[in-house]
């Protein structure tokens, strides 16, 4: 029999016996089937033997230990909690581009194809995503999308230079912010939309109404609460009328959204939001003309974020320091990091992103990060009201040595 240790089950988990005690393990049986008395130096071959064993016995325990994890919803990642999100019928969110609707003006009769190409003052290119002819007016609504996936900020009047030439298109621009786009959806909002889900089965509870709103293909965030009192009151910032459900949401068509809301909430339910959309209750036995409710919610407004980040000039930071820490900031506002990405009413805590910033390198010292709403940040947290999105652009994240 062995003397090398194994993975034992226990009440908490499994647990897998360390790289030592396996060692110490195949050396007994190296020493029992040799007769004792063998030289322990790993510059011998049967050190050498035993230095093999051990790490190849580790690596399996270390993979069986990762796979058995991979078990648990909470730890999953890649395809083992894409599997366990398939029970439920989901699957993860893919990567999307940044969509903004512009205005073209130019020649009566010019068209602007799909595919035609405009840039905005970062840098970004946009194509038009479905063809348009210039009317008698002058000028006409087009909706781009961003050639490359992830959450590029497009505020009102960034897009503005045509990157192509197209006889007769004289000039383009975004009255409004364009809706950013997003990366894939990371393991920690994977798992997050999948535990939300299982409320979805529900209805007339608030984790039933966010869960199937989350389920809204092409919504990034929505936030969920109700005033069940007589009278309004103020909630996150935000005046809710008396005994009715709130539902903010970000991304997403209406009517979309609005049919996810009626199948949910409790009935005889009031709303509060600056958008209306009529549903019709076609599910119910009913014929035409069919029953029809105003379902009532919040559409969130994007709330840019600016950092004001200090890092020690200590001789050693690099040229393209500025480049990745703003990086690094972006990533973990995005909860790309592993950590809760900036969501409808959360609380932003400046020292969530120290750690980022300080993993960019040894050479990085921080020496202190602000956040606020403005350019001249100095908060050391900061509440986002529920009507309000929190966004992030690198433009936006001044990096100083100090």
């Amino acid at each position: 029999m062995s003397n090398v240790p194994t993975p034992q089950f226990t009440p908490n988990g499994l647990v897998v016996p360390p790289e030592s005690e396996v060692r110490a393990g195949w050396w007994a049986d190296f020493q029992g089937a040799f007769g004792g008395n063998l030289n322990p130096s790993d510059a011998t071959p049967q050190g050498q033997l035993v230095t093999a064993l051990s790490a190849i016995s580790g690596a399996g325990n270390d993979l069986f230990l990762e796979y058995v994890n991979q078990v648990d919803p909470a730890r999953a990642d890649g395809r083992m909690q894409e599997a366990i999100a398939r029970i439920y019928y989901l699957e993860r969110l893919p990567a999307v581009a940044t969509v903004v609707t512009a205005t073209c003006t130019g020649a009566e009769g010019t068209t602007i194809a799909a595919g035609a190409l405009a840039q905005a003052t970062d840098g970004t290119i946009y194509q038009c995503l479905s063809p348009v002819t210039i009317p008698s007016t002058g000028s006409i609504a087009a909706t781009f999308q961003a050639i490359v996936t992830g959450p590029i900020q497009c505020p009102a009047g960034a897009l503005n230079a045509i990157y192509r030439v197209i006889p007769g298109w004289d000039a383009i621009t975004n009255a409004a912010d364009g809706t950013p786009g997003r990366d894939v959806e990371t393991r920690a909002d994977f798992e997050a939309r999948r535990a939300a889900s299982v409320a979805k089965n529900a209805s007339g509870i608030l984790g039933a109404i966010k869960g199937a709103v989350l389920d809204v293909p092409g919504v990034l965030d929505a936030y969920v609460t109700e005033n069940a009192t007589g009278s309004s009151a103020t909630m996150g910032g935000v005046s809710v009328a008396a005994r009715s459900v709130y539902v903010a949401v970000y991304g997403g068509a209406n009517a979309d959204i609005a049919r996810a809301i009626w199948t949910k909430k409790a009935p005889g339910c009031a709303y509060t939001g600056d958008t209306t959309v009529d549903v019709a209750d076609t599910g119910s036995g009913y014929s035409l003309p069919y029953p029809t409710y105003s379902v009532k919610f919040q559409r969130a407004t994007a709330l840019p974020i600016h950092f004001a980040i200090a890092i020690a000039d200590n001789g050693l930071v690099p040229a393209d320091a500025e480049a990745s820490i703003k990086d690094a900031v972006i990533a973990a506002f995005n909860g790309a990091d592993g950590g809760p990405r900036a969501k409808i009413g959360a609380t932003l805590y400046a020292l969530r992103f120290a750690a980022p910033v300080q993993s960019v390198g040894s050479w990085c010292q921080v020496v202190s990060i602000a956040i606020g709403t403005t350019s001249s940040p100095s908060d050391s947290e900061l509440a986002v009201d529920i009507d309000k999105m929190p966004t992030i652009s690198a433009a936006n994240i001044a990096v100083t040595l100090v």
